[in-house]
């Protein structure tokens, strides 16, 4: 099966193809968020145990399929060869960081706004902090995608599926975490769906664009592959991992962590 779904995306334009994954990856989140109709509340150990899962991808994808390629695709020898890769993760850090502190924003398991001082509502916040997860995801694979349409040997459209599948894998959990906070504080359960599911739409967005800068910049994607790295980095230590340590769930948050890096090495070796 899995065969056939990469010889349909080889069949089809590259930007459309990271279109279609960034899709994919939007449905998962908002499978995720559509729990809300079946439940009011989820267990605080499980979501921090999906939250450390979703952790664990992230830093995984960002290693074997984005920074990997890209020092592998840069010619030279030692510093040469990984100053590249070293600076577009330093840029891609840098970006998530800004926007940090410019976006109004609340994370989950935190009472404090972070951003510029804003009127939005605290749902409106929670979203925004989710989102603001998405954009580096939706940017990875889009950039892996646009690799290929650059006909770049090292991008492949078995590594791009493999990612989408691995970043929509951890979008299912991150679906939950934004819609069950929103329910539980007496949102209905249609408007903590409609807020969950919104929080990845972006990532089509970011697709695309990655994809396009890509196929008409080639020379840039070893700078795209780990700026999109450094990114999700940026939001795994500075965001994901710190709003599972706010309760008594460290255990689980970190096992949930090594399950979700060992889940997307697998997929990335065994099947990119």
């Amino acid at each position: 099966m899995f065969q056939s779904v990469v010889d349909y995306f080889t069949s089809i334009d590259p930007i459309l193809a990271a279109l279609y994954a960034s899709l994919f990856t939007w449905f998962l989140t908002a499978l995720g968020a559509s729990f809300v109709f079946l439940f009011k509340t989820m267990n605080r150990t499980v979501l921090d145990g999906m939250l450390g899962f979703t952790g664990g991808v992230m830093v995984a994808a960002s290693f074997w399929s984005l920074l990997a390629p890209a020092i592998e695709m840069t010619g030279g020898e030692g510093f040469q060869k990984v100053i590249p890769a070293a600076f577009g993760f330093f840029l891609g850090a840098l970006f998530i960081f800004g926007i940090d502190k410019v976006l109004p924003h609340l994370h989950i398991n935190f009472k404090v706004t972070e951003g510029i001082k804003s009127p939005w509502q605290r749902t409106t916040l929670l979203v925004s902090a989710i989102t603001l997860h998405n954009i580096p995801e939706g940017l990875a694979v889009g950039v892996l995608f646009g690799g290929v349409a650059a006909g770049i040997p090292e991008a492949s459209i078995a590594g791009a599926v493999t990612l989408a599948i691995g970043i929509g894998i951890q979008n299912f959990p991150e679906g939950i975490a934004v819609a069950m906070p929103l329910r539980r504080m007496g949102m209905s359960r249609r408007k903590s769906f409609m807020y969950g599911q919104s929080s990845a739409l972006v990532e089509p967005v970011a697709a695309v664009l990655g994809a396009f800068a890509v196929t008409f910049f080639t020379p840039i994607l070893p700078y795209a592959l780990a700026f999109a790295a450094g990114a999700m980095i940026f939001v795994v230590v500075e965001e994901v991992i710190p709003e599972t340590q706010q309760d008594k769930n460290t255990d689980i948050a970190t096992l949930g962590f090594v399950g979700g890096f060992i889940v997307m090495m697998v997929l990335d070796v065994a099947l990119g």
